[in-house]
C-alpha cells in the first residue's frame, strides 16, 4: 500500500476511484480530469508499467489488491472512501471539459439527487461510435456512497442508484482498445469469465445455441441499433459482438461437457 499526499484541496467532497492495471496510456489525462475531487484513490492490481508513477505524481492514494474482478475491486475501494460522494472512471477514460464542468456544478449543488448519469463516447478503429448501441451509453459514474448498490454478473459490474438521479451534459471520452488485437484479447478473457459464471448457474449450451446467440447479437447491433451507420467500424464491432456471444456459449458448452452435462 502506498499513500501519496492528497490531491490539492477542492470544494467538492468527493473521492475519485480508478481501478488500474498497466494503464499508463491514458491515466494522466484520466486523473487530471478528476482534479476537482477532494481525493484521488487508485486501486492497482500489479501494474509493471508507469501507472503507479503517474498516480503518485497526481497525488493519488494508491492501494494494492490482486485482481478478482471489477465487483470485488470496487467493494474493496469503497471501504476506503471517507467522503459522501464517489466519482469513478476507467483508466482509459477522461471527462470532457463540458462534463467536468457540469459534474463539478452538480456535486457542488446536488439538490435531491443522489447520483448522476454521464453519457460515454467511445473511439473504435477510426472514429467515435455514434450508433451500434454504444452511444450515449449512459453510466452512473457519480453517486453518494450511501445511495448505491453494486450488482452485475462477472465480468461486468453495474452501479444501481437507490435514490433520485439526474443525467448530465457532456461526455466521458473512452479509448477502450489500442488495436484490434487488444479487443480480441479482451473478448477471450471476458468470455472465459462469463462462461464460468453461466456454468456456475447451471445454464445449458450447445453449438446451435452459440450460433443463435452470436447471430442475434450481430443483428441487434448492426441492424436494430444501426451499426451500419458507423461505417467500417460499425461492421467490425458487430462481427466482434458475434464472436463474443459465440465464444461465450461455446466455452460454456465445453465446461458443461467436461462436467458431464449438456
Amino acid at each position: 500500500m502506498t499513500d501519496a499526499p492528497a490531491a490539492s484541496a477542492a470544494a467538492i467532497p468527493a473521492t475519485a476511484v480508478v481501478l488500474t492495471f498497466n494503464g499508463q496510456r491514458h491515466l494522466e489525462r484520466t486523473l487530471a480530469s478528476l482534479d476537482f475531487c477532494q481525493r484521488l484513490l487508485v486501486v492497482d492490481s500489479g501494474s509493471t508499467d508507469a501507472t503507479l508513477d503517474i498516480a503518485r505524481a497526481a497525488g493519488a492514494t494508491i492501494l494494492a489488491r490482486p485482481w478478482e474482478g471489477t465487483i470485488p475491486q470496487f467493494r474493496f475501494a469503497f471501504e476506503h472512501v471517507d467522503t459522501p460522494w464517489i466519482v469513478t472512471l476507467d483508466q482509459d477514460e477522461f471527462l470532457s471539459p463540458e462534463l467536468k464542468a457540469s459534474l463539478g456544478a452538480a456535486l457542488a449543488d446536488p439538490g435531491q439527487a443522489t447520483g448522476f448519469y454521464c453519457p460515454r463516447r467511445s473511439w473504435y478503429l477510426d472514429r467515435f461510435i455514434r450508433h451500434s448501441g454504444w452511444y450515449p451509453d449512459l453510466l452512473l459514474r457519480a453517486f453518494r456512497l450511501d445511495a448505491v448498490e453494486i450488482r452485475g454478473t462477472l465480468p461486468h459490474e453495474e452501479f444501481h442508484p437507490t435514490g433520485p438521479v439526474r443525467t448530465l451534459s457532456g461526455d466521458i471520452v473512452h479509448y477502450p482498445y489500442a488495436d484490434l488485437a487488444e479487443h480480441l484479447d479482451k473478448i477471450n478473457r471476458y468470455t472465459t469469465t462469463a462462461a464460468a459464471e453461466l456454468h456456475r448457474q447451471g445454464r445449458p449450451s450447445s453449438l446451435g445455441r452459440a450460433l443463435a446467440h452470436g447471430a442475434g447479437k450481430f443483428a441487434r447491433q448492426y441492424l436494430l441499433k444501426q451499426g451500419l451507420r458507423d461505417g467500417r467500424a460499425g461492421l467490425v464491432l458487430a462481427v466482434h459482438a458475434f464472436l463474443y456471444a459465440f465464444h461465450k456459449y461455446m466455452k460454456l458448452d465445453e465446461l458443461n461437457r467436461r462436467a458431464g452435462r449438456k
